[in-house]
């Protein structure tokens, strides 16, 4: 008996040294050596006329550990007199932010500071200090375009809104001066003064149903075009002709972006990267293209709510698969391919069109 557990234990060593090499060779291939680089800073390097009322952001290329991410790795110093700025240190989706406590001052020189003590999950730390500066304008950031009532649909449309497919509508919709005729492909049930769908999780209003729901939408549409008419005469733009109207694999700050043409973003997507107070304004003379399996990208924080596409073309063209995130305010129709999905609000002048889609009030 004695010899056989003698044998055994010959033949277990082996075998044991085997599997401790093998751990230590699969331990060796995981770790992280690689130090987190910076893609972006918000504002860019050496901008000028920078609202002085926005926040400061960087967006990394990978997670940090948020126990670095503090008022010492990231700040901020006014250039004219040497002193630090008082703020607040964030981070969340990759990116830092730094939120002064109050307005920066007009037309001055700031510095920001993010410095190597940064690191990511695994310890590596910026292989160097990132440092750059600003310049202050006199403009303040822009504000939310005011949707009223409108802002209780995540789709309305004056002519009709038609789906086919297997389409899921998260929050109401509606249609006026249209009637209840012109909302086709939903299989609804009548209750009046509203109408439900086993296909949107919401109510569903038209312009025909019963009091009130006439005058709301009255209201509802007046709102969608009084929005419409801000969105597209805010002034000061801060970016003109971005791209010559081609932003795909762009990476945009917050702020107010306008061009004379239509705007085309391909399968490569977009990335927005800012707070969750900070806002995009899109004005666009004419349409809007979203190609086939783009995605709209939020870092940072930022929301959909919070994204303006004003276009005055004839059409909103959202493609097959693509994800698209914010609130359209179209001049004229809005329409989405086959297994797209909009985290946002479809207000078109004229009509939408779904074709299996999924659509989410932000």
């Amino acid at each position: 008996m004695n010899t056989f557990k003698h044998y055994l234990n010959l033949a277990l060593v082996p075998m044991l040294f085997m599997l401790t090499a093998f751990a230590a060779e699969c331990s060796a291939e995981t770790v992280d050596s690689i130090a987190p680089t910076v893609i972006s800073t918000n504002p860019i390097v050496d901008a000028t006329d920078v609202p002085y009322n926005r926040n400061i952001s960087a967006l990394f290329s990978e997670a940090l550990d948020p126990a670095t991410v503090t008022p010492t790795t990231f700040t901020l110093v006014c250039d004219l007199n040497a002193t630090l700025v008082n703020g607040n240190v964030s981070y969340a989706s990759d990116t830092m932010t730094f939120t002064p406590a109050s307005d920066l001052a007009v037309n001055t020189p700031y510095t920001a500071t993010i410095t190597s003590g940064v690191t990511d999950l695994a310890g590596n730390g910026l292989e160097a200090d990132l440092v750059w500066s600003f310049t202050t304008g006199t403009r303040a950031v822009q504000i939310p375009v005011n949707l009223g009532t409108a802002a209780n649909y995540v789709i309305l449309t004056k002519t009709g809104i038609t789906t086919t497919g297997t389409t899921a509508i998260t929050g109401n919709i509606g249609v006026s001066p249209a009637p209840e005729t012109y909302m086709t492909g939903f299989s609804e049930t009548l209750h009046g003064s509203y109408a439900t769908s086993p296909i949107v999780t919401g109510l569903m209003y038209a312009a025909d149903m019963a009091v009130p729901t006439p005058s709301n939408m009255t209201t509802a549409i007046s709102d969608m075009e009084i929005a419409y008419t801000d969105a597209a005469g805010r002034t000061l733009p801060d970016y003109i002709e971005l791209g010559a109207g081609d932003i795909s694999g762009a990476t945009l700050a917050p702020g107010l972006y306008k061009w004379g043409t239509g705007v085309l973003i391909t399968d490569v997507g977009v990335t927005l990267t800012g707070s969750a107070t900070d806002i995009w304004i899109f004005q666009i003379a004419g349409n809007l293209t979203v190609n086939s399996g783009a995605n709209i990208t939020l870092a940072g924080g930022a929301l959909a709510k919070n994204i303006y596409w004003q276009v005055a073309g004839a059409t909103v063209a959202i493609g097959t698969t693509a994800q698209f995130k914010g609130v359209v305010l179209a001049k004229a129709g809005i329409a989405l391919n086959t297994g797209a999905t909009v985290d946002g609000r479809l207000l078109a002048q004229t009509a939408t069109t779904l074709i299996a889609n999924t659509v989410t009030a932000p």
